[in-house]
């Protein structure tokens, strides 16, 4: 069984780790506080899912997910995450997270950086568009009419239908839009950045985001 490892259980990581379990998968979450403060969590999710540490998650996901404020991304195990794809939800907000340079003048993503902190992993932006409640409530079977869609970015082919093939379990249509480098096609304050789109329109949103 695959094994989705969390590192943060915030609103958006422990939507999808609702989403996983209810879709056969085992979860592994994790926060920078211990796995102490997430009993409640997986009390709900039940039997498929442990609480650890975030280097246990780590070690422990077949398909990790990045899911903490920006500014935090030192704080990501590397090691452990050699090899695998790693989902990144986060977005740049530089409110919360301080200016970057390079990240206000889009000569960089955020992605791209937490790739080159990961070098040995393989970085899929995926998730950082839609609102943590409509990782439940807008989940559809395949072949639903109007099936909502999220967009995927990384530079690894292999990585990028691995989170695809995911992200179809749990209920959503994938637009793949190609390297890291074009992800800020998804961020804040693009046409796709937050709401509800078939795979056509978010296509189209992707192409009509400017920097």
């Amino acid at each position: 069984m695959t094994t989705i490892g969390l590192i943060g259980a915030g609103h958006i990581g422990s939507q999808i780790a609702r989403q996983a379990v209810a879709n056969g998968y085992d979860v592994v979450v994790s926060n920078s506080r211990g796995p102490e403060t997430l009993t409640e969590l997986v009390a709900e999710l039940g039997e498929h899912a442990t609480a650890a540490t975030t280097e246990q998650a780590a070690a422990a996901a077949d398909i990790a997910v990045v899911t903490i404020p920006f500014h935090a991304i030192d704080q990501v195990p590397v090691e452990p995450l050699n090899g695998k794809p790693v989902i990144d939800t986060n977005n740049y907000y530089w409110e919360r997270d301080g200016h970057r340079p390079e990240l206000d003048d889009f000569s960089e993503t955020s992605s791209e950086q937490l790739q080159r902190r990961l070098a040995g992993a393989h970085v899929v932006k995926a998730f950082n568009h839609i609102f943590a409640s409509d990782i439940t409530d807008n989940a559809q079977k395949p072949g639903t009419d109007g099936r909502r869609a999220l967009a995927v970015y990384g530079d690894d082919a292999e990585a990028n239908k691995v989170v695809s093939d995911f992200i179809d379990s749990i209920g959503f249509d994938v637009v793949d839009g190609g390297p890291l480098s074009e992800s800020w096609r998804i961020q804040r304050d693009t046409p796709g950045y937050g709401p509800r789109m078939t795979a056509a329109e978010l296509r189209e949103a992707l192409q009509a985001a400017t920097r």
